[in-house]
């Protein structure tokens, strides 16, 4: 690759980058982040670092360490949610130098770039970064194991043990043991394809697999601290909870069939990733699926390849997931760094031209489809202000325009054209839909006034456990009080409640008194129902939260 080209890829990159930290500081618009970051601002609060609370109450659902993350980030900036996404983001930057370094160890630098390119574009990631849950983390961890366990196959080396177990044990206590399938899953295939049995009986990855249990020793102990060392505690309803077979059981195994502490009502469909890797990891998940399909194929013929990290780590946690009962959208975030390297050289080497066509047609119905989403949501959201659709529709001319220029192989040319519809879309997510979703959001208003004198000196209550971007977005303690037991509670002093639409007319039916302080406009729904994008028919999906007092 020459200095040209460089300078090319370096200035897509840094307004790929720019564009997926573009929603950093817009404020939370779906509660798991509202919860996360409350979680961590209680950890604050509480001067506690092991033990995680929600409305003062012991929570037992997800392991600490993204918590500890933005703990960290709450001390050095303070609470805000830049400062919650911030430690995310930075993770999100460690998963593209870790998909560069193992891509390039096997295929080159200039396919390495792409791989970096493809999953900075993949559609789910760039709106995870702005929704942030624990994937980004996942992705840095996951990726960042699986290329230092790909350097002590090689050669060993103690800052590869010590990295490899220490990343492999962050991921632990962040998504639990079903992520030691894709990390050593893929040490696993790549030895047995590769016909080096004996190899998986060597010393080191038994010293790995030790250092790892090590490493993941302050999960264990936060939980045996938390819960385990009081049988008295009520948790999911009942006492005697242990937080280490959690960890261990519940947390994974539980859900994957679908019968632990927290399931869902749907059972899973073995093809739920299938229709859903279409627009998650869109515009590559055609290229992917025949990638995948031809590499398998390539296998049972007995044909070589490149390595077999990317495709049994990736490959063997996508199948867990589709088998699970336990299923939702972002879960394959997490190997979308490993998808991103299997489809990155069929997308930038030469090939047949049969192929050239599909792998054109699969990358222009993207382009295509990307494009004219777009504009039609842009025709019936009808923002306030069109400049920011101005902006992104220049930006996307510039690269019509700069793509021919730098490149002329027409496979080239559509590879970028790829990474503009994708970031069209990105930049017009930040820029504009979220800015309108987020002031139908009645949690955040009704904090702030909650927030305001002479109210800020009163006590605040949630009457359901879900109001989380409430609770982060008080200033103060919020507590809760079951709506059934609201009839009950009789406060020491004046107090204010939080409850929705929901709430409000169940009180008024059963006839509990109670006084409306404030009501506030809400759009309850965390997916964008294509009702409230239409602005003519908005008003049909919107409710209202209140503030009420007794």
């Amino acid at each position: 690759m020459n200095d040209s080209k460089k300078i090319v890829y370096f200035l897509i990159f840094v307004l790929a980058l720019i564009i997926n930290f573009a929603g950093i500081n817009l404020d939370f618009f779906s509660d798991d982040q509202g919860l996360y970051a409350s979680i961590a601002k209680n950890l604050l609060h509480k001067k506690e670092f092991f033990q995680l609370f929600t409305y003062n109450q012991d929570w037992l659902d997800k392991p600490h360490f993204p918590f500890w993350m933005i703990l960290v980030s709450f001390k050095l900036f303070g609470v805000s949610t830049w400062a919650y996404r911030l430690p995310a983001m930075l993770f999100f930057c460690l998963s593209l130098l870790y998909t560069y370094l193992l891509a390039s160890k096997y295929y080159g630098r200039e396919i390495a770039a792409i791989a970096v390119l493809i999953l900075m574009t993949a559609l789910h990631v760039m709106l995870s970064n702005t929704d942030i849950r624990a994937e980004p983390y996942l992705m840095a961890l996951i990726t960042g194991s699986i290329y230092h366990i790909s350097q002590l196959e090689n050669r060993f080396t103690i800052a590869d043990l010590f990295l490899a177990a220490l990343l492999t044990a962050c991921a632990l206590m962040t998504k639990g043991l079903f992520v030691i399938i894709a990390i050593y899953g893929s040490l696993v295939g790549q030895l047995i394809f590769q016909k080096r049995f004996k190899e998986l009986f060597k010393l080191k990855w038994l010293m790995l697999g030790l250092l790892t249990v090590v490493f993941t020793l302050p999960e264990l102990y936060s939980l045996y601290l938390q819960f385990d060392l009081h049988p008295e505690k009520t948790v999911f309803g009942v006492h005697n909870v242990s937080g280490i077979k959690w960890f261990l059981w519940d947390s994974q195994f539980g859900r994957f069939v679908n019968n632990g502490p927290i399931s869902r009502k749907a059972s899973g469909s073995v093809f739920f990733f299938v229709h859903t890797l279409l627009w998650a990891f869109g515009p590559w998940c055609l290229i992917f699926y025949y990638v995948l399909f031809k590499n398998i194929k390539d296998i049972f013929k007995g044909k070589k390849l490149a390595e077999y990290y990317s495709l049994c780590g990736g490959g063997l946690l996508l199948l867990l997931f589709s088998l699970s009962r336990f299923q939702l959208p972002f879960y394959t975030n997490a190997v979308f760094p490993l998808f991103a390297i299997i489809t990155a050289p069929f997308c930038y080497n030469q090939i047949s031209r049969s192929e050239a066509k599909f792998r054109l047609a699969a990358q222009w119905i993207y382009i295509v489809l990307l494009t004219i989403i777009v504009i039609v949501l842009n025709f019936l959201l009808r923002p306030a202000h069109d400049i920011f659709f101005g902006a992104d529709c220049i930006l996307l001319g510039i690269f019509v325009i700069f793509i021919p220029i730098n490149f002329k192989e027409a496979y080239k040319k559509t590879f970028f054209f790829s990474i503009a519809s994708a970031l069209f879309v990105c930049f017009y997510l930040n820029a504009i839909i979220y800015r309108v979703i987020i002031p139908y959001k009645g949690e955040i208003t009704a904090a702030e006034y909650a927030n305001l004198k002479p109210l800020s000196n009163f006590p605040v209550y949630s009457l359901k456990a879900g109001n989380n971007i409430f609770q982060f977005y008080c200033n103060k303690s919020v507590d809760l009080i079951p709506l059934d037991q609201f009839n009950k509670f009789t406060p020491k002093e004046a107090s204010l409640f939080y409850a929705d639409q929901q709430s409000v007319n169940y009180l008024t039916q059963i006839h509990t008194p109670f006084r409306i302080v404030r009501s506030f406009i809400d759009y309850p729904q965390e997916n964008i129902l294509p009702a409230f994008i239409n602005k003519s028919t908005r008003y049909k999906v919107l409710d209202h939260v209140y503030l009420i007092t007794k």
